[in-house]
C-alpha cells in the first residue's frame, strides 16, 4: 500500500536509536523527508541519515534537547528553512528512570517531566502553525503503557506521559478543523529500550504478562506510526492506540 508520504517532511525526535531509528527508516522508506532529532547520539544519528540516503531517501540530523524550549524553537525553524515546511511530528524522545516512587528525588521528577511532558509541549507548540498550514498535519506521540495502566517503578514517567495523552486529545479537538490529527501510540515493553542486564534478569517473569509470549521489537512499532503519519489516517484522531503484544487491552 502506498502511504502517500512522498514530499512530506517528518520530524522524529529521539530518532538515533531503537524505536526512533526504526520509525525514521519506516517513514523514509515510504518517501518522507526525515528530520532526525537527537540529543547526544550524534554518531548514531548520522548513521541513520546515511542509511536513509544510501536507499535514495532524504534526511538530515538536528541536535536539540527537547526539554529546552529555545533549542526546540531553533530546530524547527531550521527544519522549515531547510525543507520548506513541516507536515509530520513524531514525539518519540523521552526519559525513563526506573525507581520506587518513595526513593525518587526532585531532580528525577524534574528531569522526566521536562523531557517527557514539556518536551511534547515545546514541540507541539512550535510545530503547530506549520502543521496547520499544510491542511493535513500529523502529530503522533509515543508513550509507554505505564501512562495508561500504571507500572511499579515507573511512576514519574507514567505520570508525565499521561499528561502527553491529555495534550494529544486536546490538540486533536483544537486543530482538527484545520486538518491536523493528533494521536498517541502506547507501547508495551520493547527489548532494545531497556537496560539489558535488568531485562535478562526479569525476562521470564515479564513475558508472562504478554499473550504473544514475547517482548516487542522496534520493527513492531514503526508500521503503526507510518499509518498514522499518512494522509490515509485523516479520520483517526484523539486516539490512544496500544501496540503492546496484548499487555494492555483497555
Amino acid at each position: 500500500m502506498d502511504m502517500q508520504l512522498k514530499d512530506r517532511v517528518a520530524l522524529v525526535t529521539g530518532g538515533a536509536r531503537d524505536v526512533g531509528r526504526e520509525i525514521a527508516l519506516g517513514l523514509a522508506a515510504e518517501g518522507a523527508t526525515v528530520a532526525l532529532n537527537y540529543r547526544g547520539s550524534a554518531e548514531e544519528a548520522e548513521g541513520v541519515v546515511a542509511e536513509i540516503k544510501a536507499d535514495g531517501g532524504k534526511a538530515q540530523a538536528y541536535q536539540a534537547d527537547v526539554s529546552d524550549f529555545a533549542a526546540v524553537r531553533g530546530m524547527i525553524a531550521s527544519i522549515v528553512a531547510d525543507f520548506g515546511g513541516l507536515n509530520i511530528l513524531v514525539n518519540n524522545a523521552g526519559l525513563a528512570i526506573r525507581n520506587r516512587f518513595v526513593d525518587t528525588t526532585p531532580e528525577e521528577w524534574r528531569g522526566q517531566i521536562d523531557a517527557n511532558l514539556y518536551g511534547a509541549i515545546h514541540l507541539c507548540h512550535e510545530a503547530a502553525a506549520h502543521l496547520e498550514k499544510g491542511g493535513d498535519g500529523r502529530i503522533i506521540a509515543v508513550v509507554g503503557d505505564s501512562s495508561r495502566v500504571g507500572e511499579a517503578g515507573l511512576s514519574l514517567v507514567g505520570a508525565s506521559r499521561a499528561g502527553v495523552i491529555a495534550l494529544m486529545k486536546s490538540i486533536a479537538r483544537e486543530m482538527g478543523r484545520n486538518g491536523v490529527t493528533a494521536n498517541t501510540v502506547s507501547l508495551g515493553m520493547v527489548e532494545t529500550a531497556h537496560d539489558p542486564e535488568w531485562l535478562a534478569a526479569n525476562r521470564e517473569k515479564l513475558i508472562k504478562f504478554y499473550p504473544t509470549r514475547r517482548l516487542g521489537q522496534p520493527e513492531d512499532i514503526a508500521p503503526m506510526i507510518t499509518l498514522l503519519a499518512s494522509p490515509l489516517s485523516g479520520w483517526i484522531t484523539g486516539q490512544v492506540i496500544s501496540v503492546s503484544g496484548g499487555y494492555c487491552m483497555v
